[in-house]
């Protein structure tokens, strides 16, 4: 009987603290490729190889992972969702929209597939679809913080200071009643140019370990701060910098 160690879902888990929680991305890389020599058609493996090579800007392998496991589960509209997600990460906008529409396509109801879709829309120039595309995907999710911190970004972004605020006006609603990551009032206020209020919950994300955080270093959206020294600072703190 093997060991727990010799099992790809036991790899698989390691991998996905590594990554998550310990910010430690060669060693969830590490583990992953361990889980698919354990284990070749096993798709998770795949999906978070892919996931972990996309944040070390290793686009290329990257995509090669994530194509893998689509595959092997070709009717996951998760997988095809998260090939977006890769896609946009390598700015290729194009393969983005495209994954998006196809994770919809699979299953109408998958939030996290029109929150894709809306993230790539905003891109590409298209705010009313965008904010038509994130409310749906808010609505979907149950007011899932992604997509409703997501179009306040977009809100703001095109002048719609009034209701970005009212938005996150909702977030510190919602945080009475329950957990609201910081990063998403980041967000927002890096929509607005208000980087001290930026800066503020950025800090604020890093004291709790806010998983999001591991968007930093690849998002397009936070370009407009990868000059700032205190960007710099908070990326070398998350262990970031190095990739």
């Amino acid at each position: 009987m093997a060991s727990e160690s010799e099992l790809a879902e036991s790899q698989t888990s390691f991998g996905f603290v590594k990554f998550w929680l310990d910010w430690d991305w060669s060693g969830a890389e590490t583990a992953y490729r361990r889980a698919i020599e354990l284990d070749p058609h096993y798709p998770l493996a795949h999906r978070l190889l892919g996931i972990v090579l996309a944040h070390m800007r290793r686009a290329e392998e990257a995509a090669q992972a994530i194509r893998r496991a689509r595959e092997l589960a070709p009717l996951q509209a998760g997988y095809h969702a998260l090939s977006s997600q890769i896609a946009f990460m390598a700015r290729d906008y194009a393969g983005a929209l495209q994954f998006a529409r196809d994770a919809i396509t699979i299953d109408p109801e998958f939030w996290i597939g029109h929150m894709q879709l809306g993230q790539v829309l905003e891109q590409l120039g298209e705010p009313q679809k965008t904010l038509d595309t994130l409310h749906h995907a808010s609505r979907l999710s149950g007011g899932n913080s992604k997509p409703l911190s997501l179009r306040g970004y977009v809100l703001a972004r095109i002048g719609h200071e009034r209701e970005a605020h009212e938005v996150l006006a909702m977030l510190d609603r919602a945080a009475q009643e329950q957990y609201v990551p910081p990063y998403a009032h980041a967000l927002i206020h890096l929509g607005l140019g208000e980087y001290e209020q930026t800066f503020d919950h950025l800090h604020r994300a890093f004291s709790v370990h806010d998983v999001h955080l591991a968007f930093l270093p690849n998002d397009v959206k936070w370009d407009p701060l990868r000059s700032d020294e205190r960007f710099t600072a908070l990326m070398k703190r998350c262990g970031f910098d190095g990739g």
